[in-house]
C-alpha cells in the first residue's frame, strides 16, 4: 500500500501534472495540501476518470486539503482539527481508506516571524499534538501525512544560515514536532533514510531547485502498528523539475 503526500500548490493550474503523476505511480492514497480550490470547483470528475475517489475540505484562493483513494471512496471521519471551533481555515481532513486512518494536514506557515501568524502556527500545532495523542490511544493504524511547515533539524535543510529568521526553523515548532514524535510516531522518511539528505521542498527563489537547495517539511508519521509494515519511503524528486511544477515534490511510504 503506497500512501503519498503532496502540497500541490493549486490543483487547477497543476491538474495535468497531478493526473500524469497518478498514472505513472498509481499510489493507493494521496494526501493533497494547498489545493486552493473550493469543494464545488474541485476537479472531482477528472480524478474519478483517473480511478480515484476523493474527499475535499476546500477554501477559495488559500489553503485546502484533500484525500484521494485509488479504486474507492475515502470514508470521512472528520473535516477539521479539533480544539478551536472558530478556526475557519481549511487545513485538516481525516478519513478511513483501506483499513488505515489517513489525515491530510497543512500546518500554518507562520511567517512573518514573530507575529500573529506564528502564534496561530504554534496554537495549531498544539491542537495537532492533542488530537494525535487521542489517535495514538486507539491503536488503529494511522498515517499523519502532510505539509508540516517545520524543518525538524539542521540535517533537513541544505543550509540553515539564510533561513534563521524563518518560521520553519524556529525552536518552538521544532520542539512541537519533537513532542509529537515522542508520542511514539515514526517519521517514515527519516527512519529509512537516517543519514542522507532528503528534501521535499525547493523554493522558487534564488535558483534553489537547480542548486538542490532543499528543505524537508513534508512528513508522513506512522502509528505503532504501521511501523512494522514500513518497507519503503521516498520522494518523487523529478516531479519538482517539471515546468510549472509545485515547489514541493510528492513524498510517499510503502506499507506491507
Amino acid at each position: 500500500m503506497r500512501i503519498a503526500t503532496w502540497n500541490i500548490n493549486n490543483i487547477h493550474s497543476r491538474l495535468p501534472l497531478l493526473l500524469a503523476w497518478l498514472d505513472a505511480t498509481r499510489p493507493d492514497v494521496v494526501a493533497l495540501q494547498e489545493i486552493k480550490s473550493t469543494e464545488r470547483d474541485f476537479p472531482m470528475a477528472e480524478l474519478q476518470s483517473a480511478g480515484y475517489g476523493a474527499l475535499v475540505v476546500g477554501q477559495k484562493t488559500w489553503n485546502g486539503v484533500a484525500l484521494l483513494a485509488r479504486g474507492s471512496d475515502p470514508v470521512l471521519i472528520r473535516r477539521a482539527l479539533p480544539g478551536d471551533p472558530q478556526d475557519a481555515q481549511a487545513r485538516y481532513l481525516e478519513a478511513a481508506i483501506g483499513g488505515v486512518i489517513v489525515a491530510s494536514l497543512y500546518l500554518p506557515n507562520g511567517n512573518p516571524w514573530p507575529g500573529p501568524k506564528f502564534d496561530y502556527k504554534l496554537a495549531w500545532f498544539e491542537r495537532l499534538i492533542a488530537h494525535a495523542a487521542e489517535l495514538w490511544k486507539t491503536d488503529h493504524p494511522v498515517v499523519l501525512a502532510g505539509d508540516y511547515n517545520v524543518v525538524p533539524t539542521d540535517a533537513d535543510i541544505y543550509s540553515p544560515k539564510t533561513w534563521l529568521d524563518n518560521a520553519l526553523l524556529q525552536p518552538e515548532p521544532r520542539e512541537a514536532y519533537r513532542r509529537l514524535l515522542e508520542q511514539g510516531w515514526t517519521d517514515a522518511l527519516r527512519k529509512l533514510h537516517p543519514q542522507e539528505p532528503v528534501y521535499t521542498f525547493w523554493d522558487y527563489r534564488r535558483n534553489r531547485w537547480a542548486r538542490n537547495a532543499g528543505l524537508r517539511i513534508d512528513h508522513l508519521l506512522l502509528s505503532k502498528s504501521l511501523k512494522a509494515r514500513l518497507v519503503g519511503a521516498g520522494v518523487d524528486k523529478p516531479v519538482r523539475g517539471i515546468e510549472g511544477a509545485s515547489d514541493h515534490a510528492p513524498a510517499w511510504v510503502d506499507l506491507a
